[in-house]
């Protein structure tokens, strides 16, 4: 750092200099200012400290003034082009310093702040050049999606920068909001689920043909068997790693340490993850008092200590691979141990909330199970089940591919693919709590081999259906709809910004305005009377479901805390249970999950309704599709109104903006809404699981058992009736914020467009309106 900025004897002076030239809002600046500037910013307390050794007033200066500095020359804006090397960052941060604050969002790497908006390094104006894209149109053929995406960007950035660069307005401010949330999202996530040696990290090569990239059997209880595959347009191979707590990791521990040894080193999962971490001296150490959970066993990897997640990004799948292995080889001397899925050992309190995490936003569910044992597979059915709940209602799944892998090993193949599709439909059709959530239309199954698409023994590559899968993959790798998103907000933008330069239309304006207002009012009405149904249906859904929880709720409870056939030897269990607040899967795969049974007939009451208001199919809309029916009527009003045309055009794309971003809004907060039930049942009996752990020894079982049922029986009363007010709650709270995001973004869009006359500040952007509207009508045409 101090190869940039020498801090000597002269530093305050070099401060005060630098500060001096950044308050005229960097006009002027010379180049070599820029660049210092962008080192300067990228300065911490940390580093100030070791250029400043003694502490003083200089650096209590120094780190008082730069934390101002920082602010005020904050980078807000969304990017839309990734900087590849560090020195490339901190030429684009001292361009936008130079530029003026630029909105790039801002990321850390190296120590350097990145600044993913790019100052064109050639002269350029707002119809300057275009930057050179990596798929290039035919000679005669129309343009790309890729590059008309990448034109319409390079002109927004540079619509930005202009804006920036002149006066400020609250016109202006809010056409540079719009150009910051024109953005391109991640799309789709897949859950891949199933029992280690099922296939699924051959599964995984097979479909994006990189067969090398996950080691085969590598998945085991030591690694994580939680695989995201995720449809973007990213080019390079990104894999998050993410450990569990040193808290989960210790509470593990703890319930090894009550197995037999003989158990446990017949355990092939338990003994291959203790001896992953602690190395060959695994036996003794656990049965010694010593602390298993002490930084020299996790030297290599202090992210687990920090429960940090680590993320590898590569150029290819060969050397994402080497990356991988040391987490996913089982003979690796890493110490790590990553997140299980159920039907892979016990998941805690720690691991359970990021696996509902990661399956809440999955859109699909791939369920692999060899295929000889495929409807039988009672670990693959249980997955399923334990997780329809996380991926229907308090998810958004919309499918479930069963995939029954290892087909090249059928002796009679056709028949037995035939047999096995047809026994694990069959099965999905007994499996009565999964069809709550999904219908058959909704279930699919694939028979693949992933060693013959690789192979091509004796079967074509259509036969090992793995080319269906890579088919989906791409029908969910929707660029079309994502480049449409971006180009028609741009359309919009750039059609107000030359509307606002019209004149003599003040008049016309007034009256399209008050219309406009008027129907605001009359939708907001319509959204407010479904709300106010769907409210009372839920209300007298959960009545119900209050009473016939009391009426079965002790037989509920007796069912977990005393099953059959569970004996004295059921206290190790009951032990996990409360100490993970009421949920726990034993080694045998059983999950059990005491409050989610508690509120079971809640549920239950209210899936139905809940699964009408919020489908997760996209054929379908929340609230019975008044907000996909919502519309100001714009088509209209551009006919009778072309003097405003281009305003009422933005207003059109306005529209369909909020309803994007409100369905994003009800997908993520109807999940809130539902797990409200359990997460108060958990809640009201927090103390009794707290009370409960604290017993051992003699009686313990016993006391465990009492200690429950005493703190249950005096919070029966009001618990169900405070679950039920929970969800309620939150759902009016969803309903209200779904109304304000709405009303406020539409007045405000009205009234800027139509209210503002900033005619003479605007500049004049017709060639970029023109030919924004010819990409747009181009994509038009595609749909």
């Amino acid at each position: 750092m101090n190869q940039f900025i020498r801090m000597d004897a002269k530093r305050d002076h070099l401060f005060s200099y630098v500060t001096t030239k950044m308050d005229h809002k960097f006009r002027g600046l010379y180049q070599w200012v820029g660049y210092t500037m962008a080192r300067f910013l990228c300065l911490e307390d940390e580093d100030i400290n070791k250029l400043i050794p003694h502490m003083g007033p200089s650096r209590a200066t120094l780190k008082w003034n730069l934390k101002l500095l920082k602010g005020k020359h904050k980078v807000i804006y969304q990017g839309v082009e990734d900087v590849s090397n560090q020195e490339q960052a901190v030429e684009e941060a001292a361009d936008c310093a130079q530029a003026g604050p630029s909105t790039s969002n801002l990321s850390n790497k190296g120590g350097i702040q990145k600044c993913s908006v790019r100052q064109d390094k050639r002269k350029s104006d707002l119809q300057g050049n275009h930057p050179p894209t990596k798929k290039r149109r035919d000679r005669d053929g129309p343009l790309s999606e890729e590059d008309i995406l990448s034109s319409v960007k390079h002109i927004m950035e540079n619509v930005y920068r202009t804006l920036h660069l002149t006066s400020k307005t609250r016109f202006k401010a809010f056409l540079k909001n719009k150009i910051c949330d024109l953005k391109i999202d991640k799309r789709e996530v897949i859950g891949v689920f199933g029992k280690t040696g099922d296939g699924k990290s051959s599964l995984i090569n097979a479909v994006i043909e990189e067969f090398n990239l996950l080691p085969f059997g590598s998945i085991i209880a030591c690694t994580s068997v939680m695989i995201k595959v995720e449809a973007n347009r990213n080019p390079k191979y990104e894999a998050e790693i993410e450990f569990i707590t040193p808290e989960t990791w210790e509470n593990e521990l703890w319930s090894m340490r009550r197995i037999p040894i003989d158990v446990l080193k017949n355990d092939l999962e338990i003994s291959k993850k203790l001896s992953v971490v602690y190395g060959e001296k695994w036996e003794s150490l656990i049965q010694d008092t010593v602390n298993l959970i002490d930084n020299k066993y996790f030297k290599e990897i202090p992210e687990f200590l920090r429960h940090k997640s680590r993320t590898l990004i590569c150029d290819s799948a060969k050397e994402l691979k080497v990356e991988l292995i040391q987490y996913t080889r089982s003979e690796s001397s890493e110490h790590v141990t990553l997140v299980d899925l159920p039907g892979n050992g016990d998941r805690n309190k720690s691991r359970n909330k990021m696996w509902k995490k990661f399956v809440g936003s999955c859109s699909t569910v791939w369920i692999v199970a060899d295929i000889n044992r495929a409807a039988s597979a009672l670990e693959a059915w249980e997955i399923l089940e334990d997780a329809c709940s996380h991926i229907g209602n308090g998810g958004q799944c919309q499918r479930i591919h069963f995939i029954c892998t290892k087909t090249d090993r059928c002796e009679n193949w056709k028949n037995e693919i035939v047999a096995a599709r047809k026994l694990v439909f069959e099965e999905f059709n007994r499996q009565n709590t999964v069809k709550k959530y999904f219908s058959n239309e909704c279930f699919k199954v694939f028979t693949v081999s992933s060693t013959e698409f690789k192979e091509r023994t004796f079967l074509q590559p259509d036969e090992t259906e793995i080319p269906k899968l890579q088919e989906f993959l791409r029908n969910l790798n929707d660029c079309h709809s994502e480049t449409l998103n971006y180009v028609s907000g741009a359309y919009g933008i750039l059609s107000l910004m030359q509307g606002a330069r019209s004149r003599d239309t003040a008049d016309i304006k007034a009256e399209v305005c008050s219309e406009l207002e008027g129907k605001l009012n009359n939708e907001l009405n319509k959204i407010r009377k479904t709300m106010r149904e769907t409210f009372l249906a839920f209300k007298k859904s959960l009545t119900e479901g209050v009473e016939n929880s009391k009426r079965s709720c002790e037989k509920n409870l007796q069912s977990v805390i005393k099953p059959k056939q569970s004996g004295s030897s059921f206290h190790p269990t009951l032990k996990c249970l409360v100490e993970q607040n009421g949920v726990h899967k034993t080694t045998k795969g059983k999950l059990i999950n005491l409050n989610a049974k508690l509120c079971s007939d809640l549920t239950d009451s209210i899936d139905e309704e809940f699964r009408d208001t919020f489908p997760n199919q996209d054929d379908c809309s929340p609230f019975n599709g008044v907000i996909s029916a919502f519309s100001l009527d714009t088509r209209k009003l551009i006919e009778n109104y072309k003097a405003v045309k281009l305003q009422l055009i933005f207003l059109k794309t306005e529209e369909q903006n909020i309803q994007t971003r409100l369905n994003k809004i009800i997908l993520y907060g109807k999940k809130t809404v539902y797990n409200s039930l359990t997460e108060t049942v958990r809640k009201a009996m927090k103390n009794g699981y707290k009370e409960a752990a604290e017993f051992s020894g003699v009686n313990m079982l016993k006391n465990m058992r009492e200690t429950l049922e005493k703190h249950f029986h005096a919070s029966r009363d009001i618990m169900f009736e405070e679950a039920a007010r929970v969800m309620l709650q939150n759902l009016k709270k969803l309903m209200e914020g779904i109304l304000k995001e709405l009303k406020e973004t539409l007045t405000e869009s009205i009234e800027l467009s139509l209210k503002t006359d900033e005619r003479l500040i605007i500049p004049d952007l017709a060639a970029e309106l023109k030919q924004v509207e010819q990409y747009y009508n181009q994509l038009m045409d595609r749909n």
